[in-house]
């Protein structure tokens, strides 16, 4: 599943955090640059002015709340 998002960098700490619970890989990336989700440094070292896409293949609430908070209006 993929899906377009966009955060701060103060957002940054609480989508890793949850995306650690996770018992399935994420990537988020933009452009060229895809990195693991569940890395702090490799999600801080994005462009957040730019929109993100997540990519992930599983299911957890708590995660898919986060990404409807994050979502970003087609």
């Amino acid at each position: 599943m993929v899906k377009t998002i966009h955060m701060t960098q103060e957002d940054v700490q609480h989508f890793v955090n949850v995306a650690s619970k996770c018992d399935f890989d994420i990537d988020i990336s933009y452009n060229r640059y895809v990195v693991d989700a569940k890395s702090f440094l490799g999600v801080y070292g994005l462009d957040f002015r730019r929109p993100l896409k997540v990519s992930y293949d599983g299911y957890n609430s708590e995660f898919e709340e986060l990404l409807k908070k994050f979502a970003v209006a087609c």
